[in-house]
């Protein structure tokens, strides 16, 4: 009789559970059993594990082997437990000294012929071992430098089984040759556990501005710009209409690169969402840059909002956390699509029930909705090139529902550009570098002020906290305050052209918003020129 155990960890959304993997050999005729609630692909690993272990020169013990994972009630799906359920069977059987396996995390799914292959939400999993005071984890050696983002761990990165068993067992490790998804280096990454960090981790350079989509190469379009710029400030949803070829998809491109770099816990957030969804990079194991997301109009639901079948998966919402979620052709999306999104621009996150279990993803993001003025896009020209029937157009435009809308900060028109603005020198705005400057400055005001509460950027402030706390100038709301009692703002409108007000004010330098202030934000909230310059003022 032999008995054995090592951990691995099962995710949950974005969140892991650490899972005991206990292995029992007992006397009788042979038979492998798996239990502690395990999916279809989970109990393939059987077949998989048997194969690995024979083709990497171990022996099957030929008597009645039960693995049990535990705790038993949480759901457990993937191939990432391969490695641990071969392990702890060899340590059941004596080939490895069960000792030795008893406070390392493994996580890794386990090809035939015994390599090591990369798996989902390594980044989630190594810091869930972390949490759970775990210092040593195994991964397969393409996603070390992944794990080897969490401080504190003891990180071994390995290519085959056959690796794996030499280390634990104090044999000389053999050479493997490199898989392709893997480092050149034969041993890079290999570590006795306990010797400290991984070796060959890949390093993570600083991302520079991408020139092929500079801001400058936007023609014309000052209320555009500014208002682009004030949603990268604030995080405010931005709203652009207009006909085709007027800039709307080109200003949601550059939108990313003048955000602000992500902080280091933004970093892990995001990097955990993108690895849980099987996108991080090659060779960039840490996304430290704003996201940047663009469904198709032909999206589904659980397309945006995350969910499928068995196990929920990420959308397109939490794969653009902390970044930007471009919808592009707006109207063309299924209404029930859409409106699914209200929760998550309220909340900043979204929760999926499913018969398995809750799963709770991040989504907080900036959202930027482009669409027509009618079907064909002529309309706003008010000339016999628009087509489309008064009927169509109020269908075209009904399919974006009130309440949705009335979570957008900012609606702009972006006009069509002119052959002058096109062919005139010299006309090139400014670029994305000093657009960013003057974010990052903002940002740093707005953070100042809101040192010691849990928000960062002025879209997060409640409006009770703006209207208790952080006070207008005197008489900077009338207009907007006679706005809402005619019925042009609602309520929540009301707190949301003050939180406009708020970041205007921090790019112009102003230690609080003014009576101009207020102005500007109420036309980027309407979308009614109000008599305003709409590039941001110098500081007075």
């Amino acid at each position: 009789m032999g008995f054995a155990r090592t951990c691995s960890v099962a995710l949950v959304g974005v969140d892991g559970v650490v899972v005991e993997v206990q292995a029992d050999l007992e006397p009788g005729v042979a038979a492998f059993t798996l239990v502690g609630l395990p999916d279809k692909s989970l109990t393939e690993s059987k077949d998989r594990v048997r194969a690995a272990v024979v083709n990497s020169g171990g022996e099957w013990p030929q008597k009645k082997l039960t693995v049990g994972l535990s705790p038993a009630s949480v759901p457990k799906g993937g191939s990432g437990f391969d490695l641990a359920i071969a392990c702890a069977a060899l340590g059941a059987s004596e080939r490895i000294d069960p000792r030795v396996l008893s406070d390392i995390v493994m996580i890794g799914e386990l090809g035939l012929d015994g390599r090591v292959r990369p798996v989902r939400g390594v980044l989630p999993a190594v810091l869930a071992a972390a949490d759970a005071g775990y210092e040593q984890v195994v991964v397969p050696e393409c996603a070390a430098a992944e794990a080897s983002l969490v401080p504190g761990v003891s990180v071994l990165g390995v290519r085959s089984l056959r690796q794996l068993i030499a280390v634990l067992t104090d044999e000389p490790v053999p050479d493997e040759d490199p898989d392709e998804q893997g480092r050149t280096d034969p041993l890079a990454g290999l570590r006795m556990p306990g010797t400290g960090a991984a070796t060959g981790m890949h390093g993570v350079g600083a991302a520079q501005y991408d020139h092929g989509h500079d801001l400058s190469d936007v023609v014309g379009q000052l209320s555009a710009r500014t208002a682009v710029e004030v949603a990268a400030a604030g995080g405010h949803h931005l709203f652009l209409e207009g006909p085709p070829g007027a800039g709307k998809t080109m200003l949601a491109e550059r939108l990313p690169a003048i955000l602000p770099r992500l902080a280091r816990q933004e970093s892990l957030e995001v990097t955990a969402v993108h690895s849980v969804a099987g996108l991080l990079p090659p060779g960039k194991p840490l996304v430290d840059v704003a996201p940047y997301c663009a469904p198709h109009h032909s999206a589904t639901m659980q397309a945006l909002v995350g969910g499928g079948q068995g196990v929920a998966r990420p959308g397109a919402v939490s794969l653009a956390h902390r970044g930007v979620l471009f919808l592009d052709e707006t109207p063309e999306f299924s209404s029930h699509a859409l409106d699914a999104l209200r929760q998550p621009l309220e909340s900043g996150h979204v929760v999926i029930a499913r018969s398995a279990g809750v799963v709770r993803f991040p989504a907080r993001f900036l959202m930027v909705l482009a669409v027509n003025p009618c079907p064909c896009g002529r309309f706003s020209q008010r000339d016999t090139l628009c087509e489309c029937s008064p009927s169509a157009i109020r269908r075209y435009q009904a399919r974006l529902s009130g309440p949705l809308l009335d979570r957008v900060d900012l609606r702009v028109e972006v006009d069509r550009v002119t052959r002058s603005q096109l062919t005139e020198r010299g006309a090139r705005g400014e670029s994305t570098e000093t657009v960013a400057d003057r974010v990052r400055a903002a940002r740093e005001r707005a953070a100042a002020r809101l040192t010691d509460t849990p928000w960062r950027t002025n879209s997060e402030v409640p409006g009770r906290e703006l209207r208790s706390r952080w006070y207008a100038s005197p008489g900077a709301m009338d207009d907007a305050e006679r706005s809402l009692e005619r019925g042009v703002l609602t309520a929540r409108g009301l707190d949301r052209v003050l939180r406009v007000a708020w970041t205007v004010a921090d790019l112009a330098g102003r230690d609080r918003p003014g009576a101009a202030d207020v102005t500007l934000a109420l036309q980027l909230r309407t979308g009614v020129p109000r008599g305003v310059p709409m590039a941001i003022g110098a500081p007075s």
